[in-house]
């Protein structure tokens, strides 16, 4: 058994999947690693260096990089799956001849599909009917992992076993792996964080300090807490390394695509001239269109997506935006102590204004 549970596979070759792979290998695992690309794979094997993504990061000498899917998950008893969320079905599909029901299948990625609103565990669970699935997500910049600075995770899973293993897999002296069992909480805080982190640019361009960044980061930790919870997600998730941890590094890291496409639009540009000058989509550009349409659809209450939406697609300049959100609805700091029918309650029975 022992045995089993460090032979890991990671799918993708992205800088997230390089860097556990790596962790993994240190921890004593047989570890493979599928590519696509197969100069990059011969790459790591050759000079045990993914130059694409983490051009300078030592890669354990351990990890074996491939093309061949099947000679990847040959015996694997952790499966990691890191590829990004628009391909994430498709190699799913892939590999799915190859992996058995025994196996640990866990999600790193932070994404949500487009056709029914799906998150990857959730494909995941579609596409092999396994019991053991999980989730990573926590404040966990590539490049920073790379460079061995501490660093701490969620594995989230309702799973005891796939809780268990992936701590014991991943875990060491700089990459702590904390254990939940809200999956659904853990993965949508790692999607929705994106879309705030393009605020936090904003009101960096604006000129706007750091009063403001914290009343951005709270408000948004309200407004992703209150459309999971909607989503059966459990509040308390979002006061740890998935929700709040996640939110905090997203929104203060000049280094996040989100946030630059944020900055770009503060300065005055457009939409495609942030994206164009970024050279990439950021995520959370398309969560905000997703986001804001599946709120309005479940009359979940989300004017920073909503007012992000404007901005995004609508050409409402971002200035414009930021003045009309402060003049919206006062109402409660923690819902879940006070909820908003309640001080809308109290505003009508005082006489009290609403703005």
């Amino acid at each position: 058994m022992a045995e089993e549970q460090m032979n890991v596979a990671v799918l993708g070759g992205g800088s997230f999947g390089t860097a556990l792979a790596s962790i993994a290998a240190d921890n004593g695992a047989r570890v493979r690693q599928w590519l696509r690309d197969p100069e990059l794979a011969e790459q790591i094997n050759r000079e045990h260096r993914n130059g694409r993504y983490l051009p300078d990061y030592a890669i354990n000498p351990a990890v074996v990089a491939s093309t061949d899917m099947a000679e990847v998950l040959d015996g694997a008893g952790l499966v990691l799956v890191a590829i990004p969320s628009k391909a994430f079905r498709e190699v799913v599909r892939q590999a799915r001849p190859h992996l058995h029901a025994e196996q640990i299948l866990v999600s790193t990625t932070k994404g949500i599909q487009e056709e029914g609103f799906k998150l990857m565990s959730q494909i995941l669970e579609e596409e092999t009917g396994f019991p053991h699935i999980g989730v990573i997500s926590g404040p966990n910049l590539a490049s920073e992992i790379a460079q061995k600075q501490l660093t701490a995770t969620v594995i989230a899973s309702d799973d005891p076993e796939t809780r268990t293993r992936v701590q014991t897999a991943l875990g060491c002296d700089y990459f702590r792996v904390y254990a939940s069992n809200d999956r659904h909480g853990a993965e949508l805080g790692g999607a929705l964080k994106n879309i705030y982190a393009i605020s936090a640019g904003m009101a960096a361009a604006l000129g706007m300090g750091e009063n403001t960044r914290s009343m951005l980061m709270t408000r948004a930790l309200a407004e992703m807490s209150r459309f999971a919870v909607y989503r059966g997600a459990n509040p308390m998730t979002f006061l740890g390394l998935a929700g709040v941890g996640d939110l905090i590094v997203t929104c203060s890291s000049a280094l996040s695509r989100n946030y630059r496409v944020g900055y770009a639009l503060g300065e005055g540009k457009t939409l495609d001239e942030a994206v164009e000058a970024l050279g990439q989509v950021a995520e959370g550009v398309n969560t905000v269109r997703l986001v804001r349409d599946k709120a309005r659809q479940d009359r979940v209450y989300m004017p920073l997506a909503e007012g992000l939406y404007q901005v995004l697609f609508k050409g409402v300049p971002a200035k414009e935006m930021a003045r009309m959100l402060m003049l919206g609805e006062q109402s409660s700091d923690v819902e879940f102590i006070l909820s908003r029918e309640d001080v809308q309650q109290a505003h009508r029975e005082t006489g009290g204004r609403h703005g």
